[in-house]
């Protein structure tokens, strides 16, 4: 019972640390240092993962996101394998298998402030590839309902993208991550749960 629900407690517990963290943040965004508090429309998540708030004190919230973090991200690359086992296509099997695992690699290395930006960069690059490689899985297969949805959030998740490469609507990239981060697991948890092998084995090319 546990194994199979692995990777939903692994995101419920991940994401109840985010938010109780966000309790605990001191303050200060990049528009307002004097700030009080965790400003969802204007703070990062990553805000969360500094030893130092954005306005200079302590930050209290650390602990609990790096935890948050590590718990979602290790969720997010068991589903990577859970997933690519329902694929019969070794070769797009074996693309999300591995690259997820190395991707979930990157992200776990995320909570280090040192190479967080570096790590985001990385594992960023692999999470559009994986995606991709999932909603044509996806879009092969008759689950009409999942192909709305996975269609819907792979274009949202790409434009997240560019807004962050290109430094493009920077203000509304945090709350365009959120949007995101929400997509990204409900659509997870969806084709976790919600999807069988027998819904992708007669996809052979």
């Amino acid at each position: 019972m546990i194994k199979k629900y692995s990777t939903l407690i692994g995101v419920v517990i991940g994401t109840l640390l985010l938010i109780i963290a966000t309790l605990y943040y001191p303050g200060g965004t990049y528009e307002n240092v004097n700030s009080v508090g965790y400003d969802w429309a204007n703070n990062y998540i990553s805000n969360l993962l500094r030893p130092l708030a954005v306005n200079g004190v302590e930050n209290t919230a650390r602990p609990l996101a790096i935890f948050g973090v590590l718990f979602l991200t290790a969720s997010f690359g068991l589903f990577f394998v859970n997933f690519s086992n329902r694929i019969k296509i070794r070769s797009a099997s074996l693309v999300i298998k591995y690259l997820g695992i190395l991707a979930t690699i990157l992200g776990l290395i995320t909570v280090v402030p040192s190479m967080h930006d570096l790590m985001v960069t990385m594992s960023s690059m692999l999470t559009l590839l994986i995606f991709f490689y999932i909603t044509v899985m996806v879009v092969k297969s008759k689950l009409n309902w999942m192909k709305v949805m996975s269609i819907i959030f792979l274009l949202t998740f790409y434009f997240g993208t560019y807004m962050y490469f290109t430094r493009s609507f920077l203000e509304y990239m945090p709350i365009m991550q959120k949007i995101i981060f929400l997509m990204k697991i409900i659509w997870i948890l969806s084709l976790e749960y919600l999807t069988r092998k027998e819904d992708f084995q007669y996809i052979i090319k």
